[in-house]
This record gives structure tokens, C-alpha cells and sequence, in this order.
């Protein structure tokens, strides 16, 4: 009996040190988007920080038979304490893998390199690290009034790793459930419009991976204090991907999945194989092992990827309705009717102050170019786009228009030139600062947050949020949540004005095209911009619902917004648009209105046609 109960307060520890490292790459990999194979090496180093700081000095330790550094013998909870700073701190050089040049598979292929090399290092530096033979003989908590081995005091270790587990659960949930957290997962469906929202996504990264560090480093003190030992070889890079599979299973972006997973995998899973009879080969069961969590994971993607929890659904509009659906048959954008868009007071939604519209230049280029692997794609653009006007950029397929309109909200770097807002030049500017400083763009193909909801895709731009930020989202929801409310309350205006109220809770990512086209404007409306750049803003629009829109954008420009708006669609530039401009080959052919530029034989044959 009483070994029975030795073995359950070791599941208990066991469990409650998977379930920490599950929820901290859960809110890594299934909240920010971070896929980090090299996350077992912020366990391994929070377990051995934890060890030297809890062993004397090592040629005084046990004979001197081991080597290692520091060694001061620190009381608890110091060495946890030191473990999870110490994880954090890890995380800081692994922040410049997961930059702007290195993102999505690039980046998670080189924290697995450097998880390998890191392990390489630790098995082959004696002096720091005592090589392959790790540390051994680590005094647990409390080892001289205690006896460790004593029934009474593994129930009680395992009882502190749960409530410490409970403690880290409850962190990121407010973590998570914040507006930081609509931040960190609009980051991961897609970075690049985050950041052209104005999100510093290489913060949300940082702090993710600094969080997540801090986490790890505690959950391997934890085991270290309870097994007394630190090995190496038990901290390959292979154990990331059974705490990868367990989130899988359990469900990613779901806390409760997190903790599912890992009590059925890295914990379930392992110790069933414990009872396998003896094999003559003992090698076999730990290979089969990792067959069967590699079929795992394959049979979970293939049939149910969003594993056994999936992500739940935020529902911001406080009803407890099912999410609209289409009727079977019926065009989705036909359905769609804007609703009281001449009635609404944009100056007052968007927050636009004083009078603009003295017509005087906002943005400018000056010889802007931009080349891909030697083609160039863009040649000395020069433009200028006047405060309180809608500007049309049209050309053919491949004059570049997208791509200056992407130079100038900064999320294409230009080869060579120089920009202009607001008479300051800003052609080094991040895009998320320029987003900040009120100029934000929409994207040619549509590109909402495909698991966010309607309305937390307009809630995600508002700028300016308190919670919007880890120490904000720390401090709760007394501290943000009647703003959060107002700015739901102000999406939920701006979501009946254009008719869409009735999706307000659906995925965005189920929307049809139109829809989809709609969402995206009202989005980057709601980022209050002072210079709007909208990349093909009607593709895929009825004609009627694209004149509608038109003349809502009219009214956004009569109450002091500046637009300047790529479209193929010319009938949108005869009725809106003035002045036009027109590009051809990467350079700007012409600039007038519609009516001059059709006098202008060059722009006939290069783009119209009538």
C-alpha cells in the first residue's frame, strides 16, 4: 500500500511539472504563435540554476566529485526563485531568432538548432556543467528538518507543485483573456497585418518568450528538488515535441487542453508504457515509444486538429446567440445590406479632431525604388498625397502599385528613396509605428484575423488600449475592463453601421469575400488613421456595395481622413477619386483626374481602355 502511495505522490509531481511546461509553450505556441523546438532548454536550465544554488561550494560538496559553478547553498524558495529568473533571462539572446527576418517555420528551425547546440555545449563542458554526468546528489527543500524520502513530505512537495501550477494557470488565463491576448493571437493568425496595425510584435514575441522562459525554469526546479538530480541526456531536444504533442491533443490556445494534454501524454502515455511486460530487447519499448507519439500526433492533426479541447470562442457582444450562417445556395455578399453609415458621426467614432482639410501635402516619396534579387519593381516614384482628398493609384497588373503603397505604410522596406508624413521623414520608420502615428493600410488580398471573431477583429485595432500590454494585462480586468467596454461598444456601432451586426460573434476566417473586404476597412478605420492606404479595397465586391462604400469613404474624407486608394475598378475612380495617379512599369506615367488622363494617349495604351 504505502508504495502505491509513493508512486501517486510522484504522479502528482510529475503532473503538476507537465502541466506547467504544457500551459507555458501552450501560450507560446497556441496564443502568440511561436512554435519554439528549442523550449526544453528553458526546463533544463531553470533545473540546473535550481541545483547549483541549492549545493554547496563543489570541492567542498561530497568530496569534490563533481564540477560546478556558484554553489551557495541558498535556502527555499530562493533557488526556484533564481531558476525562473534565470529561464527568463535565457529567453532574451532567443528573442533574435524569432525577428522579422527570421519568423514562422525559419524561426522555429532555428531555436531547434540552437536547442541542439546548447545541448551539445552542456554535455561537453565539464568545468561548468560536469559534462554528460551531470549533478547529482541535489538537496531538496527543507533536506536537514525533512527527510525527503518520508511519505508525509512527497505529499506535501507534490501538494506546493500543484498549487504552484494552479497559481501559473490562473497568471495566464489573465495573461490571455486581456486585450493583450486578442493582440498576442491576432500576432499569430497573421504578424504582418498586427504589425501594420500597429502592434510591436517583436515585444509581444519577447515577452512571450520571456514568460514562457520564466515558467519552464520553475517547472524544472521543481523536478529537480524532487528526483535530486540533473542529467543532461534527460533534457534532449525530443522532449519539446512530446510537450508539443500534448498540446496538440489537448488542445492548443486552451489552457484546459494544455493541462489535458499533459496528463495524458508526457505523463498518461509514458508511465502506461512502464507496464509493458519485459521485451529481450530493451530498447524496443523506448523506440516504440516515440513511434506511437509520433502516429499520435499524426492521427490528432489528420482527424481532429483542434484537439480534444479546441480553442473556445470569445463572444464580445454579450449574446448568447448561435453564430450566423449562410442558408445553403444564397451568395453570402448578397446578403449584405449597410446599414446606418449616413446617419453615423465619423469625426466622433474615429476620434478625428480639428479641421483637416486644408489640402495641404501629408505624405510624399521622393525617388522611391524598390528591387527583388536585381528586378526592379519600383523606379524613383515620386508622389504626393494632399490632407483631406481621396487620391486614386491605378496602373496594369505589375506596375507596383501595391508595393509602393506597402513601402509607404512601412511594411516593405524601399531600396532606395525617401518618405515623407507629416514633414518629417519617416522612411526607416517600423510600420507599426507609422500605424501609430496614424497611418494604416489595408491589404489586396483580404486579411482578417481568421481565428478571432468579427468583432474582436475590430476590438484588436483600436490603439491606445490600457490592456494592450503584458504589465496592463497583469493588472486585470479593474484595470481595463470598462475601456474594453467602451471600445466594444464603439466596434459594435461601427459593425451595425455597415450592416455586418448579426456576424459580430462568427469567425472572421468563415466570412465570405465581401464580408471579409468589409471587416478589414472597418478594422483599419478603427485604428483611427489619419492617412488611410486601401490596396484594392473592392475586389471582390458587388459593384453596388463597392459605390456604397465609396460613398461612405467620401464622408470619412469630407470629415478630415486623408485616403489614398489602389483599385483596378475604374468606374469607383471616375466617381470618387481626385486626383488620380497613374503608374506604368514601376514609374508614374500621369497624374490628373479621370477625365484628363483619358485625353492622355500614353495612359490609354498603357491601362485604359475607354
Amino acid at each position: 500500500m504505502s508504495a502505491i502511495l509513493f508512486y501517486l505522490a510522484t504522479l502528482i509531481v510529475y503532473g503538476a511539472v507537465d502541466s506547467m511546461a504544457c500551459l507555458a509553450l501552450n501560450v507560446q505556441f497556441g496564443f502568440a504563435g511561436l512554435s519554439n523546438f528549442g523550449f526544453i532548454i528553458f526546463q533544463a536550465g531553470g533545473a540546473y540554476v535550481a541545483a547549483i544554488l541549492s549545493m554547496g561550494n563543489w570541492h567542498k560538496s561530497n568530496g569534490g566529485f563533481q564540477q560546478y559553478v556558484l554553489g551557495w547553498h541558498l535556502v527555499w524558495p530562493l533557488p526556484w526563485i533564481g531558476a525562473a529568473l534565470f529561464g527568463g533571462l535565457l529567453a532574451i539572446p532567443f528573442t533574435l531568432l524569432v525577428g522579422k527576418r527570421l519568423r514562422g517555420d525559419f524561426a522555429a528551425v532555428g531555436l531547434l538548432v540552437s536547442a541542439v547546440l546548447l545541448n551539445q555545449l552542456v554535455n561537453n563542458f565539464v568545468p561548468l556543467f560536469n559534462g554528460a554526468a551531470g549533478i547529482s546528489i541535489v538537496p531538496a527543500p527543507f533536506q536537514g528538518k525533512w527527510d525527503p524520502q518520508g511519505l508525509g513530505y512527497q505529499f506535501a512537495y507534490g501538494g506546493v507543485a500543484v498549487v504552484l501550477c494552479v497559481l501559473v494557470y490562473f497568471l495566464l488565463r489573465r495573461v490571455t483573456e486581456s486585450p493583450y491576448g486578442r493582440s498576442l493571437r491576432a500576432m499569430r493568425d497573421n504578424d504582418v497585418v498586427a504589425d501594420a496595425l500597429g502592434k510591436n510584435v517583436q515585444v509581444q514575441r519577447t515577452s512571450m518568450l520571456i514568460l514562457g522562459g520564466m515558467i519552464a525554469g520553475l517547472s524544472g526546479a521543481i523536478l529537480v528538488g524532487f528526483i535530486n538530480l540533473w542529467s543532461p541526456g534527460a533534457w534532449g531536444y525530443a522532449e519539446t515535441i512530446v510537450l508539443f504533442a500534448a498540446i496538440i491533443v489537448g488542445g492548443a490556445g486552451n489552457h484546459k487542453g494544455a493541462v489535458l494534454g499533459a496528463l495524458l501524454v508526457p505523463l498518461g502515455f509514458e508511465e502506461a508504457t512502464r507496464f509493458i511486460p519485459p521485451l529481450s530487447n530493451p530498447a524496443l519499448v523506448p523506440a516504440l515509444e516515440w513511434v506511437a507519439i509520433g502516429l499520435l500526433i499524426i492521427l490528432f492533426l489528420w482527424f481532429r486538429p483542434d484537439g480534444i479541447l479546441p480553442e473556445r470562442r470569445r463572444i464580445l457582444s454579450g449574446s448568447k446567440s448561435v453564430p450566423v450562417t449562410t442558408p445553403p445556395g444564397v451568395e453570402s455578399d448578397s446578403l449584405i445590406n449597410l446599414g446606418n453609415l449616413d446617419q453615423m458621426d465619423f469625426r466622433q467614432l474615429l476620434r478625428i479632431e480639428g479641421d483637416t482639410n486644408d489640402h495641404g501635402t501629408i505624405l510624399s516619396c521622393t525617388n522611391l525604388t524598390r528591387a527583388f534579387h536585381g528586378v526592379t519593381v519600383v523606379s524613383d516614384v515620386s508622389i504626393e498625397v494632399q490632407r483631406g482628398r481621396l487620391t486614386g493609384l491605378i496602373g496594369p497588373n505589375g506596375a507596383g502599385k501595391s508595393t509602393t503603397l506597402a513601402m509607404l505604410a512601412g511594411t516593405l522596406a524601399p531600396t532606395s528613396g525617401t518618405i515623407h508624413y507629416e514633414g518629417r521623414d519617416i522612411t526607416s520608420m517600423p510600420s507599426n509605428e507609422r500605424a501609430k502615428s496614424g497611418m494604416v493600410r489595408t491589404f489586396q488580398l483580404a486579411s482578417e484575423f481568421k481565428k478571432l471573431t468579427v468583432l474582436e477583429n475590430l476590438v484588436s485595432a483600436i490603439p491606445r488600449q490600457s490592456g494592450d500590454s503584458l504589465p496592463g494585462a497583469l493588472r486585470g480586468r479593474r484595470f481595463w475592463g470598462r475601456e474594453d467596454g467602451e471600445n466594444i461598444e464603439r466596434a459594435k456601432e461601427m459593425l451595425e453601421g455597415f450592416g455586418l451586426s448579426q456576424y459580430a460573434d462568427n469567425y472572421a476566417g468563415g466570412l465570405s469575400g465581401g464580408q471579409r473586404r468589409l471587416v478589414e476597412i472597418m478594422r483599419a478605420l478603427l485604428a483611427e488613421p489619419k492617412v488611410l492606404l486601401l490596396d484594392e479595397p473592392m475586389a471582390g465586391v458587388h459593384p453596388n456595395l463597392a459605390h456604397k462604400i465609396g460613398d461612405q469613404l467620401m464622408a470619412l474624407v469630407k470629415s478630415g481622413m486623408t485616403i489614398l486608394m489602389v483599385e483596378h475598378e475604374l468606374s469607383i475612380m471616375d466617381a470618387f477619386c481626385d486626383p488620380v495617379i497613374v503608374l506604368a512599369e514601376g514609374r508614374v506615367l500621369a497624374q490628373g483626374t479621370m477625365s484628363e488622363l483619358r485625353a492622355m494617349k500614353e495612359v490609354v495604351e498603357a491601362y485604359l481602355v475607354g
